[in-house]
């Protein structure tokens, strides 16, 4: 134990624990937010919406394996295990900084991306296909019960189907009673909702950008502490 400070290690092993149990954390919200019924409404409508839960699902497992490799190496005193723990957890930082500038540089990209893959369910819901029509009952369920008509400008995203009925009723049939406003505007033989799904889509994309830009942020600070414990222990032991 000569020349490595007793408390640099087990500090070393405590943060790397802390560590890992954020890597679980964080699998665990990931996998939520991918199985979560929400979630599985709005795939229906755009496919490319799980990509973020994906990748956070990936990160938390990396940091899993890179915690328990902080730990061996603190308790071991071990400095390969040090050493890949250092490099993986600067790959990561790496990784997420240029990830946000990416993010940033390219938004208005992704939002036009976005719209393209909403427009391809206009053409869904203009379509009579088999296909067509079960997605059409299916997006008629999310109209009910989030409130809202068509995809990106109202009932003429359903074309002639708007007046076609569906399950129950007819697309974006308002079925509140005395509803406000706000909510629901009256067209020509019914009331429908006013609101286009597309602010409910932007809304839930939202709301969980905001969840994985806050483990972002809170993984950088811990990164950070995470190279300075390990380069100090590692130095510790070399010259020990």
């Amino acid at each position: 134990m000569a020349g490595v400070s007793r408390c640099m290690k087990y500090s070393m092993f405590i943060f790397n624990f802390f560590f890992w149990v954020c890597g679980v954390l964080i699998l665990g919200i990931s996998v939520w937010i991918r199985v979560s019924e929400a979630a599985q409404e709005e795939v229906d409508i755009d496919h490319s919406l799980f990509l973020g839960a994906d990748l956070l699902i990936a990160v938390g497992a990396i940091i899993m394996v890179l915690g328990f490799l902080g730990c061996c190496g603190a308790i071991k005193e071990s400095r390969c295990m040090l050493l890949l723990f250092f490099i993986g957890l600067l790959l990561i930082l790496l990784l997420q900084v240029t990830g946000g500038i990416l993010g940033a540089m390219y938004k208005p990209q992704v939002e036009t991306s976005l719209n393209k893959t909403l427009l391809q369910t206009v053409h869904l819901l203009q379509n009579s296909t088999k296909e067509a029509e079960a997605f059409q009952e299916k997006f008629h369920e999310f109209e009910k019960r989030h409130k809202c008509c068509g995809v990106l400008i109202g009932p003429a995203d359903w074309g002639q189907n708007f007046n076609k009925p569906v399950g129950n009723s007819k697309a974006c049939a308002c079925e509140i009673e005395n509803p406000p406003a706000d909510l629901c505007i009256t067209n020509v033989d019914r009331s429908i909702y006013k609101m286009p799904c597309r602010e409910v889509v932007m809304e839930y994309i939202n709301g969980h950008l905001l969840i994985i830009i806050g483990i972002a942020f809170g993984l950088v600070i811990i990164e950070i502490l995470g190279l300075g414990f390990s380069m100090s222990l590692f130095c510790q032991i070399k010259r020990k």
